[in-house]
């Protein structure tokens, strides 16, 4: 298994949308992480010259990241959200589409890589078959126990357990907006819940910023910790300045449908707390919200872009990823034998 070949059980997470680039993940790979290739909006094409670019910065293994596709969604769902937006701002089409999943998928069968990981559902039984036959393994995001149990049931090898407390979207496999009326699991509640249910090794994701916190999470059961947030400063990502500079103010992070139709962690603005209830249309809106978002990111304008980022993105520091790797490594290690070192009574 990959995690166990590791030098350190640090993941990073596929950010899609620009942050995600061939030398961000190779640099994670190379500091003895495990990087990721965001392949969300992006053509199989495209895709696949993100793969060899990849693979010429670094020989250790890498993962893929794929959405999985939603339904459609039916237009008088979203058709107001959108007119009222369109008077203001300048859209594009609402249009569905499943991202190049099938494609995508042919290309990885044919050009594997060490890991395939999937977000907003759980590929088939068949599918993770072909991708086991091709030598892959299959990586299964999930928010809940049931969603767990059904990744398992498909065959998949690990799964990355997000919490509630994770930047960007939400990898829910069906995003119910009745579900909006409960809490979702923070980290560690879900992460005591999963290991209670399944015997899958699990990746935490969500909040976790320092070493300490990737120390938190294997002491309650994790394999490895996903980080995000924490890579968006490194100047390997390609994080638009706008975003580069907000996540480094204490600002509140909310959840939010405004700029996509799918429910979201990011940086609170005024576009997010003027439109609280966007319906669910998820990628309509996302398409249709590209132009104000795009020109938002152009103009250095915070309030009209989405800022995805974790609870704890203040503590996102500034430095080259393969250092920032190994400043996390020493500092959970330290962690971890000051917690070691502890009195714990017994009776």
């Amino acid at each position: 298994m990959v995690l166990d070949e590791l030098d350190t059980p640090i993941v990073l997470a596929p950010m899609a949308g620009g942050p995600s680039t061939p030398e961000l993940a190779a640099a994670v790979t190379e500091a003895g992480g495990l990087g990721f290739v965001a392949a969300g909006y992006l053509p199989a094409s495209e895709l696949a010259a993100r793969i060899k670019a990849t693979r010429a910065l670094t020989s250790g293994a890498f993962g893929v990241n794929l959405f999985y596709p939603s339904e459609p969604s039916p237009t008088d769902r979203f058709d107001t959200y959108i007119r009222t937006l369109a008077a203001e701002f300048p859209l594009g089409e609402a249009r569905h589409d499943s991202d190049d999943w099938a494609a995508k998928l042919d290309l990885l069968i044919a050009d594997p890589v060490p890991v395939v990981s999937s977000t907003f559902g759980c590929p088939t039984a068949g599918e993770i078959a072909r991708l086991h036959a091709a030598g892959s393994e299959v990586w299964v995001t999930v928010t809940t126990v049931a969603e767990a149990r059904q990744a398992v049931a498909a065959g998949a090898d690990v799964l990355i357990a997000q919490g509630a407390e994770a930047g960007g979207h939400r990898g829910v496999f069906v995003d119910d907006p009745a579900d909006d009326l409960a809490d979702p699991l923070g980290l560690l509640a879900l992460l005591q819940l999963l290991r209670a249910a399944v015997d899958t090794p699990i990746v935490a994701a969500g909040g976790i910023a320092t070493g300490a916190a990737v120390a938190g999470v294997l002491c309650a059961g994790a394999a490895a910790a996903q980080l995000g947030t924490a890579f968006l400063r490194c100047p390997e990502a390609g994080t638009a300045p706008v975003v580069r500079d907000a996540i480094a103010e204490p600002t509140p992070t909310m959840l939010t449908r405004a700029f996509t139709g799918r429910r979201a962690r990011g940086l609170r603005n005024r576009f997010m707390v003027e439109h609280p209830d966007a319906p669910v249309a998820y990628p309509e809106i996302h398409y249709a919200t590209g132009p104000l978002r795009a020109a938002a990111r152009a103009a250095g304008n915070a309030d009209e872009v989405n800022l995805w980022a974790g609870q704890a993105h203040s503590l996102t520091p500034e430095l080259p990823a393969g250092e920032l790797v190994r400043t996390l490594s020493a500092d959970a290690k330290n962690a971890l034998e000051r917690v070691l070192s502890l009195r714990i009574q017994s009776y």
